[in-house]
């Protein structure tokens, strides 16, 4: 069955190359310039996958995608040409699956989408995860209730911010390898794209860390990997 995408960007070079690009490659490509049209879209399509620019005219592409995300699950490619972008894009709280900066190369971006693609309709291949609440030094974490806390303030995190932190509270002073620490918690689909975790230890020592750029918790071991200290 072909696949559907839709591309979101104000850019029509951008959006006539997508199209053409994609539809060499069998995908059946619908494009808008604006948000509001690319939401009208998303009800009278069944989208495989999007690719949305992050500056849009009308509404920002991470608020668009939470509104996409809201009605179905759907795959998710961010565009930005902006350094700063790149901080709030992968997996934060508004879901996004994977990006690239611009110029991007064509074949690249393919590459990509083939993979979100593949990932989206897999099942989830995760290890099953302890549903039992956790205290470890001044942290405690109730998987149930998806609630956590340090020092007795709760903190505010993220879906994948709060499975890192379960992950990590399961495992401390143990050493992992991104890989592993990918596959624990994303599932193996995604072993191979550090990017998504790189992101997300960042996001999460701002929220645990007294200073993210010199962390106590959360501890890089240079060509290994990671390890948890409470």
């Amino acid at each position: 069955m072909t696949s559907q995408i839709l591309v979101v960007d104000d850019d029509p070079l951008i959006r006539k190359g997508l199209k053409f690009h994609l539809e060499m490659e069998g995908y059946y490509v619908v494009t808008t310039t604006n948000a509001a049209a690319a939401i009208e879209q998303s009800k009278r399509n069944r989208f495989d996958a999007a690719i949305l620019d992050i500056g849009l005219p009308d509404k920002d592409g991470l608020s668009l995608c939470k509104t996409l995300k809201a009605k179905k699950d759907l795959p998710i490619i961010f565009l930005t040409a902006r350094r700063r972008d790149l901080d709030e894009i992968v997996g934060l709280e508004v879901g996004g699956d994977d990006y690239i900066t611009k110029p991007f190369n064509v074949d690249v971006l393919l590459a990509h989408l083939k993979a979100v693609l593949r990932r989206a309709s897999q099942p989830e291949d995760g290890p099953s995860v302890d549903r039992n609440p956790l205290s470890l030094g001044q942290f405690n974490l109730d998987p149930l209730a998806h609630r956590a806390t340090y020092a007795e303030e709760p903190l505010s995190l993220a879906p994948r911010e709060f499975d890192l932190l379960h992950f990590f509270l399961a495992n401390p002073d143990q050493v992992f390898t991104a890989d592993e620490i990918i596959d624990s918690v994303w599932g193996a689909a995604y072993v191979g794209e550090p990017q998504v975790l790189y992101v997300q230890i960042r996001s999460l020592r701002e929220k645990i860390e007294r200073d993210p750029s010199r962390p106590e918790h959360v501890i890089t071991l240079r060509g290994v990997g990671y390890k948890f200290v409470a």
